[in-house]
């Protein structure tokens, strides 16, 4: 399930910023941008994730600034005191008078250097941004929680859609038989004028027993039914449910493609087609539901 969530805090010293995005996929997988000297914390940064989240791709982006000290540069006297001697003799050489002022030499390159940041202790910084990132996965919660809404209200209105064409389904199947044995009689008859050969009743009968029984999708409906009750009663509850969604999801279009071969009916062909567009739309939202 998409969503965002960021935070930002504080202390005397340094400031923190994250940002946490997601995007859809079946299963969790969490990538990390920190800043250096922060790599030692993936683990932990990790370990909150799964705490809130289940599934979906999670983009973690980590920022810490912390204020310079003295220890953060380094002055590079060798290179210091080169540049000195050459516009030293620069200046004698020009009859310049004024010195030379050290503030101005800074500023040269390769002069004063950033030191590595090997010494940050990202240790003692992990309480800030475990709070701090926590507070961006409550936000993000709150943003999927109103996306997991709008996608609830989707799946319950599929599921009035596969409801209405059950009940047609059901409406349907009783005349399925009737029609099957008028169309067995006509032929019949019309054999009999040609041929003048008899059949007995019981064999028609029979006949249309045997179609009848093949045919009968009674229990089908039934489960289908009832799966499909389950699911709309499970998308709508607060719990993470995604998988439980999966596993009835393909109950329901297992009943749906039992229907659809023993019924040998255009009509409920024609029905079955819009169930399984319907639960083709469901699958796809339900890969993303926790």
């Amino acid at each position: 399930m998409t969503g965002h969530g960021e935070a930002q805090r504080q202390q005397v010293g340094v400031a923190i910023a994250i940002e946490v995005r997601t995007v859809n996929n079946r299963y969790l997988k969490v990538t990390f941008r920190t800043s250096e000297g922060y790599g030692s914390l993936e683990s932990n940064i990790e370990s909150v994730v799964r705490r809130h989240v289940r599934r979906g791709s999670v983009q973690v982006n980590v920022r810490i600034d912390r204020e310079p000290t003295p220890d953060d540069f380094k002055l590079n006297e060798v290179v210091l005191a080169g540049y000195q001697q050459q516009l030293e003799a620069l200046r004698k050489k020009s009859g310049v008078a004024e010195p030379i002022r050290p503030e101005s030499l800074l500023m040269l390159p390769g002069v004063v250097n950033e030191a590595a940041r090997h010494n940050v202790s990202a240790e003692a910084d992990w309480p800030l941004v475990e709070q701090t990132l926590t507070e961006a996965l409550e936000n993000l919660s709150h943003m999927r929680a109103k996306e997991g809404a709008a996608m609830a209200a989707d799946l319950h209105a599929n599921c009035e859609v596969i409801a209405t064409e059950l009940d047609k389904i059901e409406e349907r199947a009783p005349l399925v038989v009737d029609a099957y044995r008028k169309r067995l009689t006509e032929r019949l008859n019309k054999l009999l004028e040609e041929y003048e050969i008899s059949i007995q009743a019981s064999d028609v009968v029979r006949e249309v027993g045997i179609f009848a029984d093949r045919g009968d999708i009674s229990e089908e409906t039934v489960r289908l039914r009832s799966h499909l009750n389950q699911f709309d009663t499970v998308a709508a509850a607060k719990e993470s449910n995604g998988r439980k969604l999966e596993f009835l999801i393909q109950e329901i279009l297992r009943e749906t493609n039992t229907i659809g071969s023993k019924a040998n009916d255009a009509e409920i062909a024609r029905f079955v087609v819009e169930i399984k567009t319907a639960i083709e739309r469901m699958r796809e939202m339900i890969q993303n539901v926790e």
